[in-house]
């Protein structure tokens, strides 16, 4: 860790990337939410317990009955309770797997991350644990001398049934509304969004001038796994250049693959005394890409989900128009905000860190060509893709119309390719917000 004492750029961002490790394992997890939930219930257990040791037999809203009876109660409760929780595994795996199949591979972390189906799983394992820890607390005796029956216990039990038989309810209604189109594309879009206002705010950046050093560089090689970039400490980078007197140049861009042996950063000046391993610690790797520092991969995964639908084996351009709605969306929201420049300064004002960034070009091609490649001879489409970039086209700066116009220009041609009849060109060429609306 860099000492506070060498820290520069206050307004430098940060990003933890061992925290933000941790933070999307525990977010895409099923595990997380589940344990918690148990170990509160065990601790629950324990408590009731204690209390149904103080208490004489018959106490109000005691379960009032003999070991035998309890014993009986709570077994019922545990085995089925545990035959919940393996439908509920079953029911998330089967929406899952049809999720991945209908709409795109890239969703499933969003059915991951969902808090409502961790919740649900952490309910049932811990009404079965509840349950199993106060059978445990039974003790029978010769002729009902010296027995113990957990009555407060049996009635919390009753009650975690009833919450159990709710969430059951509220699962099976959840995850049918999970599973449809637009619940996972505005779940990806509203990831996205966040991840905008996060990485793109509406202050401008500071003017970071000068260029790296000339001479050769030290580079700092990737001697980790193989793996995707998914972030790096913006503030923590800065601090350590700033201390050894030298600048760090990224050289691949956040969600980009790293193969073995790959250069990861050149360094300039320094003498070469930085230590390499304190620069890695500080940038992160993953088996797949996250949306904290990557906003392209929001979009990624919207145009993912309209190329699956606009393919002949799902033909459903309607689920397409509603993944070019949310990109239409969200590039109208970075439309008018300033542009990160990929270059960091400590508090000196001088250059220590520089990367690259998904320019506007980017995001934009990114967010029509393929679609426009796969779905431009579907009416829907060519209209739909045609109002979002008369609109873009409207509200940009001038220094960013020209990738929209070359765009427009492209999809003119492909509608005069793909359409036989002046007709049908003419209907291609209108701009419809719906589609085919009108």
């Amino acid at each position: 860790m860099v000492p506070a004492a060498a820290r520069g750029a206050t307004t430098v961002p940060s990003h933890d990337v061992e925290l933000a490790r941790w933070r999307e394992r525990i977010r895409t997890g099923l595990w997380f939410v589940p344990l918690v939930i148990t170990t509160a219930a065990a601790m629950l257990a324990g408590v009731t317990i204690a209390i149904d040791h103080r208490v004489t037999a018959g106490a109000p809203l005691a379960f009032d009955g003999d070991s035998g009876s309890a014993t009986e109660v709570l077994s019922t409760v545990a085995a089925s309770t545990l035959t919940f929780t393996v439908l509920v595994f079953s029911i998330t795996i089967l929406a899952l797997q049809l999720a991945s199949s209908q709409i795109s591979p890239r969703v499933l972390r969003l059915f991951l991350r969902d808090r409502g189906s961790q919740a649900a799983l952490g309910v049932f394992v811990a009404t079965f644990l509840f349950a199993f820890i106060a059978l445990q607390s039974v003790r029978e005796g010769a002729g009902g001398r010296d027995q113990f029956v957990p009555g407060y216990t049996i009635t919390v039990t009753f009650l975690l049934v009833v919450i159990t038989l709710a969430t059951f309810v509220y699962y099976v209604d959840h995850v049918a509304h999970a599973v449809r189109a637009v619940s996972i594309i505005e779940s990806a879009a509203g990831e996205t969004r966040a991840a905008i206002e996060a990485n793109f705010p509406l202050t401008r950046p500071p003017v970071v001038t000068g260029d790296p050093p000339g001479g050769t560089a030290t580079m700092v090689i990737a001697n980790r796994r193989p793996d995707v970039v998914v972030g790096f400490d913006e503030d923590d980078l800065v601090a350590l250049a700033h201390q050894y007197q030298c600048v760090l140049r990224l050289l691949p861009q956040v969600g980009d693959y790293v193969p073995t042996a790959a250069p990861l950063v050149e360094v300039y000046g320094g003498d070469g005394r930085l230590p390499t391993d304190t620069v890695l610690d500080h940038i992160g790797i993953g088996n797949e890409r996250t949306m904290a520092q990557d906003v392209a991969f929001g979009f990624r995964q919207l145009v993912d989900i309209a190329e699956k639908a606009l393919s002949p084996a799902i033909n459903d351009p309607t689920t397409a128009l509603q993944a070019i709605d949310r990109l239409h969306d969200l590039l109208r929201r970075l439309a008018g905000r300033p542009w990160p420049t990929g270059r960091l300064a400590d508090d000196d004002g001088r250059l220590r860190v520089a990367f690259p960034v998904a320019g506007w070009d980017g995001l934009v091609l990114l967010s029509f060509t393929e679609i426009r490649l796969f779905g431009a001879g579907s009416m829907q489409v060519a209209r739909r893709l045609r109002a979002s970039l008369d609109d873009l086209l409207g509200c940009v700066p001038d220094d960013r119309r020209d990738v929209l116009e070359r765009e427009m220009a492209r999809l003119e041609t492909d509608v005069e390719r793909l359409y036989r009849h002046d007709d049908d060109r003419q209907l291609a060429r209108r701009a419809d917000e719906q589609g085919l609306g009108s």
